[in-house]
């Protein structure tokens, strides 16, 4: 949405008549066209809207605004006689005010603008033949047709037809994504080349672009601390304000002192400082794919000092593979240990089991059915295979199951697993998981920002987890842990004064990414326990965003304390400085007093385009 759609769009209408009025009359009352009554008629009209927010504020929100000090001004003004000054000095007030109230709704559009929309209407296949429906209409199965060009406007699979899909609104990532038959697809996206057929799984508010938008407006309304601090320095000093120009009332008796004193000590722009940062960061986060849940996390990622990293499936790939299987037993051959291990890992859903069922199907190997299947959470599974007891996990659970494990793994840098069937230790398998792509750059970016300790966590072995750590750039680790062992380290972490950032998967994770002062989910595109759990959500399986958090998050701290101190602080203290000195009037103070909101404004809403490193 263009600046000027916003700033004249018809709900600010009566904003703009009222400005017109209060100024047309000013200019007609100078030139004594109109009487003053007339004048009073039309600063009266001007001011119903003031008024009727500082009753607002006074009687249900139990709060002083900057409404009641300009009603104040204003009639003042009306009863010193000051009647032109105080016409122009409300008129220009207006002017503030709608440049406010405008700004805000301009950093609100900006979050649809930079996302996106999704069609109302789909094109469906059936029988044959191709109707175009409302979404409303659509059904779980239905199959849509999207062609280059278009949006597509639900969730759902391709089943047919193979497209190039730009997935920005969901991902951040401009980068045209290749989608053929199985592949997931998401309302929002633009299909660039090619045509779709879709398979509708949902549509409307279940759609990940729907929970994206609904995040992302509600995280307007979590204010960050220092948001409401502003809030509360706002109430204590508006006391002290009423004070303060009554005492200099008492002993100037000036009536235009008071005016100018009461526009200058107005704590409007301080209320106006934090709100419109938070709007425009979380906005331009969310067309960078990372959705962040409130101007709390934003501000607290910016004091983060600790990050701490889950291994698997973060500063990995997630998608482990079978490097070498290990003979204990030399009875029993390879082909025997991997039908063992497939039989008892097809009924789980660790990681590590697909690697294993993938290394039997590349084998080509049937396997069994289990019995007794039992997994035991951080430590392997257990199952009766072919009437034999198997057991197959970590040396920890070999210990404690009192299986000998007398021989040394020969490769250190990989996870090894361990396969006993019958209480005897049969064999050992060596699986390792890709680094991601930008993981030492990424951790380095992080240093650099002012993250001092950066720690691993893993489940694997010490020798692995040194392995992945010194390929990333990681001075600190902890290895062989379960997973509630995760949350204790962060609280440990906490205890010691640490602002603490979790990175997981959003699921396994979720304890410590909720008692973590920031959960980061990463790649929980589609995933709905990710955005719970999480505070902030990466759309995609890419590292730098998490790096792009931080740096729109300090960005926008920097700018909220420029605002304060720049378009609130300096302006204020200068204005009342020379309104004491009487170098400034009335309508001076006023006219200023457009400078702070502005500032404010320009300062505030440049976070959605300016580059941020």
């Amino acid at each position: 949405m263009a600046l000027t759609q916003v700033f004249f769009s018809r709900q600010f209408l009566w904003e703009i008549v009222r400005i017109l009025s209060v100024g047309i009359a000013s200019l007609l009352f100078y030139l004594d066209v109109i009487p003053l009554p007339v004048l009073l008629a039309a600063m009266a009209f001007g001011l119903y809207s003031l008024v009727k927010t500082a009753a607002i504020d006074l009687f249900k929100e139990r709060k002083i605004g900057t409404e009641i000090f300009i009603t104040i001004a204003v009639v003042v003004s009306v009863l010193g006689k000051e009647y032109l000054a105080g016409a122009v000095v409300l008129m220009i007030i207006l002017i503030a005010e709608y440049i406010a109230s405008a700004s805000g709704e301009r950093a609100r559009a900006s979050i649809k603008e930079l996302i996106g929309s999704v069609p109302k209407t789909a094109i469906v296949k059936k029988d044959g033949k191709e109707e175009t429906v409302q979404i409303d209409d659509l059904k779980i199965g239905d199959i849509i047709l999207v062609r280059a060009g278009e949006k597509i406007p639900v969730d759902g699979k391709v089943t047919g037809g193979t497209g190039s899909v730009n997935q920005a609104p969901i991902t951040g990532e401009s980068v045209p994504q290749e989608k053929m038959v199985g592949s997931d697809a998401f309302a929002g996206t633009i299909v660039e080349l090619g045509a779709l057929d879709i398979q509708m799984t949902k549509a409307g508010k279940d759609t990940v672009f729907s929970r994206i938008i609904t995040l992302v407006e509600e995280a307007e309304s979590e204010k960050a601390p220092i948001e409401k601090l502003t809030d509360k320095v706002a109430s204590w000093l508006i006391p002290v304000v009423f004070i303060f120009v009554g005492a200099v009332y008492f002993y100037t008796r000036d009536i235009r002192l008071v005016i100018a004193l009461l526009i200058f000590t107005s704590p409007a722009e301080l209320g106006l400082a934090t709100p419109l940062v938070t709007i425009a960061a979380i906005a331009r986060a969310a067309r960078e794919g990372i959705l962040v849940k409130g101007g709390k996390f934003l501000e607290e990622l910016a004091k983060v000092n600790t990050i701490v990293f889950d291994k698997t499936g973060t500063l990995t790939v997630g998608s482990p593979t079978v490097n070498h299987v290990e003979l204990v037993d030399k009875s029993v051959d390879e082909k025997y240990l991997v039908q063992m291990a497939a039989a008892v890992d097809r009924r789980s859903s660790h990681p590590l089991a697909k690697a294993i069922l993938t290394y039997a199907d590349k084998l080509k190997l049937t396997y069994g059915e289990p019995e007794n299947f039992e997994v035991i959470k951080g430590r392997g599974v257990s199952a009766s295979v072919d009437g034999k007891a198997v057991l197959f996990g970590n040396k920890s659970f070999m210990t404690e199951r009192n299986v000998p494990v007398l021989t040394t793994s020969e490769n250190l840098t990989d996870t090894a697993i361990y396969l006993s069937v019958d209480n005897k230790l049969a064999g050992i398998f060596y699986i390792s998981d890709t680094i991601r792509a930008g993981a030492k750059d990424m951790i380095a970016g992080l240093r650099k920002s002012g993250v001092k300790n950066i720690v691993m966590l893993t489940g694997d072995n010490p020798e692995t987890a040194k392995h992945v750590s010194e390929q990333v750039g990681i001075t600190e680790f902890r290895a062989n842990l379960l997973p509630e062992d995760k949350i204790k380290i962060v609280k440990e972490l906490q205890g010691k004064g640490a602002k603490v950032a979790m990175v997981g998967d959003g699921i396994n994770d979720a304890p410590a990414l909720v008692q973590a002062n920031v959960g980061i989910a990463m790649g929980a595109m589609g995933t709905q326990a990710a955005m719970e759990a999480a505070d902030i959500v990466l759309m995609e399986d890419k590292l730098e965003k998490i790096e792009r958090a931080r740096a729109i998050s300090k960005r926008a701290f920097r700018t909220i304390k420029e605002n304060i101190i720049v378009g609130v602080g300096v302006v204020h203290v200068i204005g009342i400085v020379l309104v004491l000195l009487k170098i400034l009037g009335p309508v001076e103070a006023a006219a200023i007093h457009l400078l702070p909101d502005t500032l404010v404004f320009i300062n505030s809403i440049k976070l959605l385009r300016i580059p941020i490193k």
